[in-house]
C-alpha cells in the first residue's frame, strides 16, 4: 500500500509540475527575448536626436558609446558611409530607407532592429542594433534550472509525505489484522488502540467493542452452565438422603459412592465454567448493566412476551417438596404466604431456582434437625422472600454473596438469588436471626400491571418493555 499511494503521489505531483514548468519555461523565454528587443529599440530611438542634430561620425560615435551594447549599434548615413559592422541584410537597409519604414525582425544569428531617421534636405539615415541569440536566451537556462529543482523538490516532498501517512495507515491496518487473528486464536484480552485514519480509527473501536462484547457473551454463557449445574444440587441432594436411607443394605454403598462421583463432577463442571466477571442475573447478559453500573436493564420487546409468576405459589411448591426431605431429616419446617398477588417478572423456574437455593444451604451447610421458615410479604412495591434458619448463619454474609469465594461451596446459590432479584430491580439481604442463624431475605419488585387484552374488532393493548430471563 505504501508502494501504491507513493506512485500515485508521484504521478500526480508529476503531471501537476509539467503542466505548469512548460508553459512557464516558454514564457520565461518569449519574455527574455521581448525585453531584449525592446532594449535594443529604445537605444536605436536614443540616438534618433542626435541624428538630428549632427551628422559628424566622431560626435555619433561618441553619443553611441554612451549607450549599452554599444558594439552592436551601427549607423547608416545617406552618404552610404556606415559607422560600425552592419549585421543587416541589404535588402531590409534599401527598405528601412526608401520605405522610411522601423522594422524589428528575426535574422540569422540574433534579431534585428533598423530605425530611419529623416535629416534636413530629405535625407534618410538608419540606426541598426542587432541583438546575437545568446542576448535572446540570456538567463533562461537559469530560470529553467531553478524551475526544475523546485518541481524536483515539491515531487519529492510529496512522495515523502504520501509514504508517511502510507506507512501510518498500513501500521494501522497491521496491528488490526494481527490483533484479529490473534482474537481468532482464543487470547479474549486483545485489545487494539484506535489509530490512523478516522475510517481506521473507527473500525479499531469497533474491534474493540466487539471483542468486548464477544468476552461478555462467553462469561454469559459459562455462567448459564454453571447456574444449571447448581441446580442439579436440588435432586443430588434428593440422592443423597435417599441412599442415607438405604443404609445396611447391600446396595447402599454403591449407591453412595454413586452419589459423591457424580457430586464431585457437578462440582468439577460448576468450578470449570464459573468465571470471576459479574456479567448479569440469570445468566443474561442484557441484565448486567444494572447489576454493574446501576443503570436501569434495556432491551426490546412487547411485553406480553416478558415472563409473569407469581412467586406466592411457585415458592409453596417448592417447599412442599424440601419438607418430604425436611421431615425424613427431622427438621421443623414452617410456611407463612401472604394472600395477596404476588406477581414479579420471573419465570416459574427462575423462582424456583431461587428458592432450591437457599433452602438447598440449609440442608447443606446445618445439620440434620435444624429447624428452618420460610416466609413471603407483601408490600406496597415489592414481594419479599425470607427464609431464615437456626443453625450457625453466615460468618461473612458479603463474602458469600461472591461466587466461588465461600470454603467448602461453589458460591453460586445466594448469587443465583441476589442476581434474580436484581433482574426485576430488587435487592438481598444476608443477616443473623432472632436464634442466631441465617436470615436471608430477597426483594423481588413487583411486576408493572398486565396490558389489556386485545378487543374483539381489533382494538390494541398498549406494550411496554419489561426484561426477560428466560
Amino acid at each position: 500500500m505504501r508502494r501504491s499511494l507513493a506512485g500515485v503521489a508521484l504521478a500526480v505531483t508529476s503531471m501537476v509540475a509539467l503542466s505548469f514548468l512548460i508553459p512557464l519555461g516558454a514564457l520565461v523565454m518569449s519574455l527574455v527575448k521581448e525585453q531584449s528587443v525592446t532594449a535594443a529599440e529604445q537605444r536605436a530611438a536614443a540616438l534618433a536626436p542626435v541624428l538630428t542634430l549632427t551628422t559628424d561620425p566622431s560626435a555619433l560615435r561618441e553619443s553611441a558609446a554612451g549607450l549599452d551594447a554599444a558594439e552592436h549599434l551601427v549607423i547608416h548615413l545617406p552618404d552610404a558611409q556606415s559607422l560600425g559592422d552592419s549585421q543587416a541584410p541589404v535588402k531590409l537597409l534599401e527598405r528601412a530607407q526608401q520605405g522610411r519604414e522601423s522594422i524589428s525582425q528575426k535574422t540569422p544569428g540574433g534579431w534585428i532592429c533598423l530605425q530611419p531617421v529623416v535629416l534636413p534636405g530629405d535625407r534618410v539615415a538608419v540606426i541598426e542594433n542587432f541583438v546575437p541569440d545568446e542576448e535572446l536566451t540570456r538567463g533562461v537556462k537559469a530560470s529553467w534550472a531553478v524551475m526544475f529543482l523546485l518541481a524536483v523538490g515539491l515531487v519529492g516532498g510529496s512522495v515523502l509525505v504520501a509514504d508517511r501517512l502510507g506507512a501510518k495507515v498500513v501500521r494501522s491496518s497491521k496491528k488490526l489484522a494481527q490483533a484479529s487473528h490473534t482474537l481468532g486464536q482464543g487470547n479474549l484480552d486483545t485489545r487494539v488502540e484506535p489509530m490512523g485514519p478516522k475510517e481506521l480509527r473507527d473500525a479499531g473501536v469497533a474491534f474493540n467493542a466487539m471483542a468486548h462484547r464477544m468476552t461478555e457473551l462467553l462469561a454469559i454463557e459459562r455462567e448459564l452452565v454453571a447456574d444449571l449445574s447448581h441446580r442439579l444440587r436440588t435432586p443430588l441432594t434428593a440422592l443423597h438422603l435417599a441412599s442415607e436411607r438405604m443404609a445396611g443394605t447391600p446396595e447402599s454403598a454403591r449407591v453412595e459412592a454413586a452419589v459423591h462421583a457424580l457430586e464431585s463432577e457437578l462440582q468439577a463442571i460448576i468450578t470449570t465454567a464459573r468465571t470471576p466477571l459479574a456479567v448479569g442475573p440469570m445468566g443474561h447478559g442484557m441484565r448486567s448493566a444494572e447489576t454493574n453500573t446501576g443503570r436501569k436493564p434495556t432491551g426490546t420487546g412487547p411485553a406480553s412476551e416478558c415472563p409473569r409468576s407469581e412467586a406466592a405459589e411457585v415458592v409453596r411448591r417448592r417447599t412442599a417438596f424440601w419438607s418430604v426431605l425436611a421431615e425424613q431429616q427431622n427438621r421443623p419446617c414452617s410456611l407463612d404466604l401472604t394472600q395477596e398477588p404476588t406477581a414479579v417478572s420471573l419465570s416459574d423456574d427462575d423462582i424456583a431456582a431461587v428458592v432450591d437455593a437457599l433452602i438447598g444451604n440449609v440442608f447443606s451447610h446445618t445439620p440434620p434437625g435444624t429447624a428452618f421458615e420460610v416466609r413471603v410479604a407483601r408490600t406496597a412495591q415489592a414481594v419479599e422472600l425470607v427464609v431464615e434458619d437456626s443453625g450457625p448463619g453466615i460468618p461473612e454474609p458479603d463474602r458469600a454473596l461472591s461466587r466461588g469465594s465461600s470454603t467448602g461451596s461453589s458460591g453460586l446459590g445466594l448469587d443465583i438469588a441476589r442476581r434474580a432479584a436484581a433482574v426485576t430491580g430488587g435487592t438481598m439481604r444476608i443477616a443473623h436471626g432472632p436464634q442466631g442463624g441465617a436470615h436471608i431475605t430477597v426483594v423481588f419488585a413487583l411486576a408493572p400491571p398486565a396490558p389489556p387484552e386485545r378487543g374483539p374488532r381489533g382494538s390494541r393493548r398498549r406494550a411496554r418493555w419489561w426484561p426477560r430471563t428466560r
